[in-house]
């Protein structure tokens, strides 16, 4: 008994500790189990197969190098094989996931600020500053953009830019017509289709926005605005004499001026419907909206004015020169709207410019093949999953990389060919996931609209009015869009 006894005592605390072992794992994976029911999709989830590259720099400089190529997405492309459409990277200082998966960008677009705020380089952060549309979140983002988006889509704006983009683009035809006349009137002269478009565009946005008119002031906010865009992609050094520097004094200067027409339309204010996007900031009567906030946006609206608009022309012209058949078509196209306007005696109105099918389906290719904005990044606030499968963890950058989904050979047959009649049976992917020129999402562009009645405009004009021939010009993708030498032709007035 008493062996017995002492048998028994050992024995039960050990037989309990086990029970209670078997009965701990047992509710342990019932609870794995449960959890993994709640939220299988983020148990799969998981960071994609990629590289960090090296210490600190990470893949940039094969970024770079890549972009600075003939075929930037090249950098991209090489991974995607090893990799997959969606891979991490460690790019501008920071870990990222890219993603050249269409439905993957679209999902992160479509994210709202709970999961993932914009991010850009610390130079352009720097020069935005906080209270930027690129980088504001919640309520007053969606404020800021939804009053910019109803003004740009507006018909009474689009009516104005249209009647001043067709005053500046008469102007400066004007102006090559007399060159051509100072040579005996039958040579032809050399324009920078480039250089021309910035300043048309320009003053024609300006106004529009400011309601400034030409002048010495156009002309000072010119000139510093110029300075100001250069410091965007720059080193993020804010010292004296550095680019960054630089363009920081440059936006303080066109605040300043800026904030001294807001005051002038305070004391002067009349009950009359906006004519200007200061106009509509103002009138909203929300003390957010301060002057500070205005006049930075308004300098943030201005970018396209200098790179996006001018350059989607520009482009435009280079491959409509390389292209004879498209170019003839577009010519055959406006010149009938222009009979059709002349005979009885009416002016061209923004509808009629849209209203050019074929010009439409030329913008559409041109932004296709040239991709303007090759990409944008966010950044994630908290672990997020993607499409049930994707990891995008807390403080990672995400870069959606449009320009390999845009020159996709499994979405766009013969996608490195100029073809604006792929869009003729095409045009619902002009607002699908595989389209994205101008973003998306809660944050899409609010003035594509207008971009295009721009480019529109200067290409009635131009193929109505004069022949050229072009010159050789390469486009150069970093660290902005850009034609290297500014696109000459040379122009000969038709008669």
């Amino acid at each position: 008994m008493e062996v017995l006894s002492r048998g028994g005592a050992n024995s039960w605390p050990a037989s309990v500790a086990a029970a209670l072992l078997v009965a701990a794992v047992i509710a342990g994976a019932l609870r794995w189990a449960k959890k993994r029911r709640s939220t299988s999709g983020t148990a799969r989830a998981r960071l994609p197969g990629g590289s960090l590259g090296w210490p600190l720099v990470g893949e940039t400089l094969a970024f770079i190098s890549a972009a600075y190529s003939p075929r930037p997405e090249s950098f991209v492309e090489k991974r995607r094989l090893l990799y997959g459409k969606v891979f991490k990277s460690h790019l501008w200082g920071s870990p990222a996931v890219v993603s050249s998966d269409a439905e993957v960008s679209r999902a992160v677009l479509q994210a709202d600020a709970s999961s993932f705020v914009p991010w850009y380089p610390r130079s352009l952060m720097e020069l935005m500053g906080e209270s930027s549309i690129l980088v504001l979140g919640g309520g007053l983002q969606r404020r800021v953009h939804g009053l910019s988006g109803a003004f740009f889509k507006s018909p009474q704006l689009k009516a104005r830019v249209t009647a001043g983009m067709q005053r500046r683009v008469a102007e400066a035809m004007d102006a090559w017509r007399r060159r051509c006349g100072g040579d005996g009137g039958a040579g032809a002269v050399v324009v920078r289709v480039q250089d021309e478009a910035k300043s048309i565009v320009f003053e024609t946005l300006v106004r529009a926005l400011i309601g400034l008119e030409p002048g010495q002031e156009m002309h000072f906010l010119k000139q510093q605005f110029h300075e100001f865009i250069a410091g965007l992609i720059s080193l993020p050094i804010k010292l004296p004499g550095a680019q960054l520097y630089r363009s920081i004094k440059a936006k303080k200067r066109m605040a300043k001026l800026i904030q001294k027409i807001i005051q002038e339309k305070k004391e002067n204010r009349a009950y009359e419907a906006p004519r200007d996007m200061i106009d509509v900031l103002m009138s909203n009567g929300s003390d957010e909206l301060t002057d500070e906030l205005i006049s930075d946006n308004m300098i943030d609206f201005m970018i396209p004015a200098e790179d996006s608009v001018p350059v989607l022309i520009t482009l435009a012209v280079k491959y409509l020169s390389e292209c004879p058949l498209a170019l003839e078509q577009l010519e055959e196209e406006n010149m009938e709207l222009k009979r059709r306007k002349s005979d009885v005696g009416e002016t061209l109105q923004w509808t009629d410019y849209m209203s050019l099918t074929f010009t439409q389906h030329v913008i559409t290719e041109t932004l296709r093949i040239g991709n303007i904005i090759n990409g944008i990044m966010r950044k994630a606030v908290k672990d997020v999953e993607v499409k049930g499968q994707l990891l995008i963890p807390k403080g990672w950058c995400v870069f959606l990389y449009f320009r390999s989904v845009h020159l996709d050979g499994h979405i766009y047959s013969d996608p490195y060919a100029f073809n604006p009649w792929r869009w003729k049976e095409r045009d619902i992917m002009a607002g699908s996931s595989y389209f994205t020129p101008f973003g998306g999402g809660q944050r899409l562009c609010p003035g594509v609209d207008l971009a295009r009645l721009e480019a529109s405009i200067f290409l009635h004009h131009l193929v109505t009015s004069f022949s050229w021939v072009a010159d050789e010009d390469t486009v150069v993708n970093f660290p902005t869009v850009r034609l290297k030498r500014g696109m000459p032709i040379k122009v000969t007035p038709k008669t």
